[in-house]
């Protein structure tokens, strides 16, 4: 179970439930960001005090990530540009096949440049994506897009969600099989000798980790 806390200088922090946590927990990732771990049975607004509490050493520790990733080469920014009309132009137009293929209805869609996710879906239904979503494979793309669409039915990353975004996976992916791309074919191949109960989510999540954003 999960939930998302907008902080104005943070940004989303992902609350997350776990069994077997005996204590809330706090991580601040360089990439994927500020997460919360929350035993099963402590109530979220608990774990947001904690929070609250633990702030300033959260801003602390982001300020000495920025100071140690510093010397690494910034995007170029007219890379980025041609990245965003690229984005611009391709992902919203995609987004609304999947949601009308699968009836999935959002307010907005908006292309955002950000280092701590691939994208995400707000409680008013508006979807944000990642410029760098174009830089992967068609496959990737759709499975970031889907994962999105999925979140407008389940605001949580529990086991209806995994089950839908799974069934819409094994759906979509015939597709690409069909066109013979061999990511597809790939994916397709692996998940059906795994004994996961969402193979392809695992998978594409998996592939996702070994692509750099600018």
């Amino acid at each position: 179970m999960e939930k998302i806390y907008s902080d104005s200088q943070i940004g989303d922090v992902v609350f997350r439930k776990r069994k077997g946590s005996r204590r809330i927990s706090i991580r601040v990732h360089p990439v994927k960001g500020v997460s919360v771990t929350i035993p099963y049975m402590v109530p979220y607004m608990a774990a947001e005090a904690f929070f609250r509490l633990k702030r300033d050493w959260v801003l602390e520790t982001m300020a000495r990530q920025k100071e140690k990733y510093k010397d690494v080469a910034p995007a170029d920014p007219q890379e980025v540009e041609s990245l965003r009309r690229q984005a611009k132009k391709v992902l919203p137009v995609r987004l609304a096949e999947l949601a009308g293929r699968y009836g999935f209805t959002y307010n907005r869609v908006a292309i955002k440049h950000n280092s701590s996710n691939w994208g995400s879906c707000s409680a008013k239904n508006n979807i944000n994506l990642n410029l760098n979503i174009v830089r992967l494979p068609e496959v990737l793309q759709d499975y970031i897009l889907l994962h999105e669409l999925c979140h407008l039915r389940h605001r949580n990353h529990g086991r209806e969600f995994h089950r839908l975004l799974e069934q819409l996976l094994a759906d979509n992916i015939k597709e690409y099989v069909a066109e013979g791309d061999a990511l597809a074919e790939e994916f397709l191949s692996r998940s059906s000798s795994s004994k996961s109960c969402n193979p392809l989510g695992r998978l594409m999540s998996g592939a996702l980790s070994g692509y750099r954003m600018l």
